[in-house]
């Protein structure tokens, strides 16, 4: 009778090092230098731990001296700051092989685990109609539309307006994104045309804005 193999789950070190300020990665290194130090877990370390104290001290010395922004001082950190994060996302590897998906042993090396959990899609917002305004040819009207962050499209309803109420038809228009504003063409001057905007996501559509009107000039 076989016997199945847990599966070793994976534990990754959180390696957002370009949105860490410079001091983030000091402190980042110097944790790592001090968890993996005489850790029996982590003993055939891909870096020199003196050699990355030797790099993080050299970090902090140049940030201090980039403070006054001299371009020269400037290049010498953040080429030195490539140097430690180097290092560092070698040593998260060998910590991410070698810590057998212990989460204690991986936390034990001073590295922060990367999250697993995954955020769910949440529904987007009601889209904003900015303004709809004339356009640059008789017979046009733009419509300007907030871009909403995620959203797969835009779908625009417009028609006439009926004694100040809802258009009795409307004509439908998927666009891709709202810039440049979008524009409409053919219309017939001096009537009143009303706009209503929804937008797309992966949950699906969002209500339908209220009708925004313009004149056609």
């Amino acid at each position: 009778m076989s016997v199945s193999k847990a599966k070793v789950v994976t534990i990754r070190p959180l390696e957002s090092y370009n949105k860490m300020s410079d001091a983030d990665i000091v402190q980042r290194g110097t944790a790592v230098v001090t968890g993996l130090t005489g850790n029996s877990n982590f003993t055939s370390l891909p870096v020199d731990l003196a050699a990355l104290t030797a790099a993080i001290s050299s970090l902090s010395a140049l940030i201090a001296e980039a403070l006054d922004g001299g371009k020269k001082a400037l290049a010498q950190k953040n080429k030195q700051r490539e140097t430690v994060v180097k290092m560092l996302r070698l040593l998260g590897r060998y910590v991410e092989v070698n810590c057998d998906g212990d989460m204690a042993k991986f936390t034990s090396s001073g590295f922060t685990p990367a999250s697993t959990t995954k955020v769910p899609a949440a529904p987007l917002p009601l889209p904003v109609i900015q303004s709809v305004y004339q356009g640059a040819i008789s017979g046009e009207l733009v419509i300007q539309i907030q871009s909403i962050s995620k959203a797969l499209s835009y779908e625009i309803h417009y028609g006439v307006q009926v004694n100040g109420g809802p258009p009795a038809s409307v004509t439908s228009k998927v666009v891709a994104k709202t810039r440049p504003p979008i524009g409409f063409q053919g219309l017939m001057p001096g009537t009143v045309y009303a706009f209503q905007v929804r937008a797309q996501g992966k949950l699906g559509f969002t209500d339908w804005t209220d009708w925004t009107t313009c004149m056609v000039t």
